[in-house]
């Protein structure tokens, strides 16, 4: 990416993709990354998480606690994955090969993509209800101008995504700052339209709901973070992640809690226009309105992040040139993808793809705990860059350690597992309560690190130290920039 004065161009499209970032071209600030995942989770689909605990009985207050509880664990995974970005300069997936090998990481690639469109439709929904408040049209036609829009920022890449949440986390704060204040004062005192109080179930479900829901962002923090200097200090960047992350989805779902609490049969547009009109005229509306370039945004940050994990898959089996033609291409192809699927999806079915999205997510529990240990606890954020890159490097294509503990935490999640297809007897003696993603994460992350014991470290720093020294050489002699050429590392 080049730089002008010292400040990225963002007018200008990105060039890398999958590729590893070199030093010379780190930039950007670690306090960006607080306003970038502020709204990235600042979206409407967070608010009506929040509804869920009053749903199942749970107080208010009760509620907001669980929320507090679930967002604060689930934000600790997706925040130390922050860090490996600025220590590897890979984006996020295709560092899944040093556990999984360069094809067996097929497998949470494939769940991975699998939520990133899914996530696009619910969004292209949510933003199309959002403009038919005042704007002609229908799906066929918003749904496309909505895919090229966020096609347009995510191509233009990284620098520009960065901008747009950026600005859009201080918008945001204003306008919902407003409304959560009034929300509090109007609703404080208005009649319950149901009996709540303490509910074991409940806020077991509402913590869970909140943790699991900020455990799915972690697929893809460091897409975000690679740029940043190597030399960034690890606690800047896990800090400025976790508030940005946590704070705007605390916020989010606590609001959804207390319009959930004070309206009957509550919905995300609904709500906001009958109470944020109550406050003067057409200001409800215009909230809503201004969530939509949040959700577009956020439309982008999941294209462009399928699009680095696609790439990353098809990499492992057939090469994969590195560049703009790459994403361009891959970003094009899943806002189609996501576009048609939303207009051929009945209303009718929207539970049903929605509890397809949450089948895939169990699938990257497992992940998270396999990556996070293996960066913190056995090679402690060492690695031979250029060998994630060889597709019969030291990792492997189809290692057994990474692949048997991923599996076994997917087949331990299966008892606790609730959905409205099945539900897992341990699930139902707990009162169809879904603690599956706590089960994935011990059970994954604890053989990973007992299968990990006989990994010959000593072997591997040879290799990073070679692997560095190419990188290094790579760059002087112009081969790694600016298309990123790593073909001859294999």
């Amino acid at each position: 990416m080049s730089e002008t004065a010292g400040q990225p161009d963002r007018a200008r499209i990105e060039v890398r993709s999958i590729d590893y970032v070199p030093r010379a071209e780190r930039h950007g600030k670690v306090w960006h990354q607080g306003p970038f995942w502020f709204a990235g989770n600042f979206v409407l689909v967070t608010m009506v998480t929040g509804f869920i605990g009053v749903s199942l009985g749970l107080s208010l207050g009760w509620t907001f606690l669980a929320i507090v509880l679930g967002v604060g664990f689930g934000t600790f995974f997706m925040a130390f994955h922050a860090n490996q970005g600025p220590r590897m300069g890979l984006p996020q997936m295709i560092q899944s090969r040093a556990q999984f090998g360069s094809r067996g990481a097929v497998l949470p690639f494939a769940a991975t993509v699998f939520v990133y469109v899914g996530f696009i439709v619910f969004d292209l929904i949510l933003a199309t209800q959002a403009l038919q408040l005042v704007l002609p049209g229908g799906p066929w036609f918003w749904y496309p101008v909505l895919a090229l829009v966020a096609i347009a920022i995510a191509v233009v890449g990284h620098d520009l995504l960065h901008f747009v949440q950026r600005w859009l986390t201080y918008v945001l704060i204003v306008f919902f700052g407003v409304f959560t204040v009034w929300a509090i004062v109007h609703l404080g005192d208005a009649p319950r339209p149901v009996e709540t109080g303490w509910s074991l179930t409940g806020f077991l479900a509402m913590f869970s709901v909140a943790a699991g829901y900020q455990i799915s962002y972690s697929v893809y923090v460091s897409d975000y973070s690679r740029y940043l200097p190597a030399d960034t200090p690890a606690g800047k960047v896990i800090a400025w992640t976790y508030l940005g992350a946590g704070g705007s989805a605390i916020w989010l779902m606590g609001l959804g809690a207390l319009l959930a609490d004070r309206l009957e049969a509550p919905d995300a547009i609904g709500s906001l226009v009958a109470v944020g009109n109550e406050l003067f005229p057409h200001f409800g509306t215009a909230l809503v309105l201004i969530s939509v370039p949040a959700l577009i945004g956020i439309m982008s940050v999941n294209a462009y992040g399928a699009m680095l994990t696609s790439a990353s898959a098809v990499d492992g089996f057939r090469r994969v040139s590195p560049g703009v033609r790459t994403r361009v291409t891959g970003i094009v192809v899943v806002m189609v993808l996501s576009v048609l699927i939303a207009l051929i999806l009945p209303e009718d079915y929207l539970g049903s793809f929605n509890t397809f999205v949450l089948l895939m997510l169990y699938f990257l529990i497992p992940w998270t705990a396999v990556n996070l240990v293996d960066f913190y606890f056995v090679r402690r954020g060492h690695y031979a860059i250029t060998e994630i890159f060889k597709p019969r490097g030291i990792y492997g294509t189809w290692p057994a350690r990474g692949l048997i503990s991923y599996v076994a935490g997917v087949l331990a999640m299966v008892p606790f597992v609730v959905t409205s297809a099945y539900t897992g007897p341990v699930a139902e003696a707990l009162g169809g309560v879904d603690v599956s993603f706590i089960v994935g994460l011990v059970v994954a992350g604890g053989l990973y690190l007992v299968l990990s014991r006989g990994i010959d470290t000593e072997a591997e720093e040879q290799a990073r130290v070679r692997s560095d020294d190419e990188l290094e050489s790579l760059v002087r002699q112009g081969l790694a920039k600016p298309t990123g050429d790593l073909d001859s590392l294999s």
